[in-house]
């Protein structure tokens, strides 16, 4: 029974994410014409005017980057710092928040049975250190293969490490006894919040963010939709193992997203690109000829070595230093 009811809450919250982020805006409403006609125009200007590739840059670059994506983590940073904060007061404070984490931690172990404990440690399992740092790993080679970014391991790494620092911290701040339902939990240290339940937020929104680069709408929201029921998984997994308290592993979930989304906003400018227009701009400025009015922009110069480098930090990284050229140039010769 507690092994079905893991299961509801893990479909439950996979399918919700995943239906919102198939709403999610996109470019995906806009024909292929309009597009690759918008982006080629992008490119153009940005070669043409400095000042424009530079607000183009500027567009994508992580700390000036704006739009409904940065909205979206900077609320679920809020949110979730809101709730961990809200919880550890109240986990001190609360008569009926102790009761409720008593009654559904009762609940777990009069229903325990063999069959269902197993399946539950096998989801707990999913966010233990071993099994952490082996995705982890998994991840970083498998997309250094598929869409290079020298990005991608030091994002994945500071998720996954400064989570596990962060969580540790605050358990030894708060000091929270563990449920007694359970002797193994008496052996594991503090309570509050569930370190199990934020490591699966962190790492696999994480991972299905790097996953989710060059995919299409469809793919993306089956990769926020698995990680979500990944770590509401994970999270129910702990309180009916007993282990931790309904209120450490809610508290977890908000740690470990809100962690996640700080990172997100950090790193994702210098390996996410923000609109097919300014994909397509990126592809377009690599193959430019030399403009008429700037003969020096040399598709085989310095531009032509930074593309065959494999740098994409930036959408328009090309066509900015193609617009930089020039004016280098015009210094030379004075």
């Amino acid at each position: 029974m507690p092994f079905l009811v893991l299961l509801l809450l893990a479909l439950t919250a996979g399918v919700t994410v995943y239906l919102l982020a198939r709403a999610y805006p996109t470019a995906a409403g806009v024909t292929p014409p309009a597009t690759e006609a918008a982006g080629e125009k992008l490119a153009e200007e940005a070669v043409r005017h400095p000042w424009f590739a530079r607000l183009l840059r500027g567009r994508l670059d992580p700390g000036t980057a704006t739009g409904l994506a940065l909205t979206v983590a900077l609320a679920i940073t809020v949110v979730g710092g809101v709730a961990l904060g809200a919880l550890a007061y109240l986990v001190r404070s609360s008569g009926y928040l102790t009761r409720l984490d008593a009654s559904v931690g009762g609940w777990a172990n009069d229903h325990a049975v063999a069959w269902s404990t197993q399946l539950i440690q096998f989801v707990t399992d999913l966010a233990s250190t071993p099994a952490a740092i082996l995705v982890l790993l998994v991840v970083i080679v498998v997309e250094m293969i598929r869409a290079p970014n020298r990005w991608v391991p030091p994002f994945l790494i500071t998720v996954l490490v400064g989570e596990v620092l962060l969580v540790n911290i605050v358990k030894q701040l708060l000091d929270r006894v563990r449920p007694s339902f359970n002797p193994v939990a008496a052996t594991l240290g503090p309570s509050f919040p569930s370190g199990h339940s934020a490591t699966a937020a962190a790492l696999y929104a994480s991972v299905a963010l790097v996953l989710a680069r060059k995919r299409s709408p469809r793919v993306r929201a089956l990769l926020a939709g698995g990680a979500a029921g990944i770590a509401v998984g994970v999270a129910t997994s702990r309180a009916m193992l007993d282990v931790h308290w309904m209120s450490d592993v809610i508290a977890g979930l908000a740690f470990g997203w809100a962690w996640f989304s700080i990172c997100a906003v950090a790193f994702g400018g210098r390996f996410l690109n923000f609109g097919a227009p300014l994909e397509k701009a990126e592809q377009v400025a690599e193959t430019l000829p030399p403009s008429v009015d700037n003969p020096a922009l040399d598709k085989n110069g310095p531009v032509a070595d930074e593309v065959a480098a494999g740098n994409d930090s930036d959408v328009v990284e090309v066509a900015l230093q193609r617009a930089k050229q020039p004016a280098a140039t015009m210094r030379d010769a004075r």
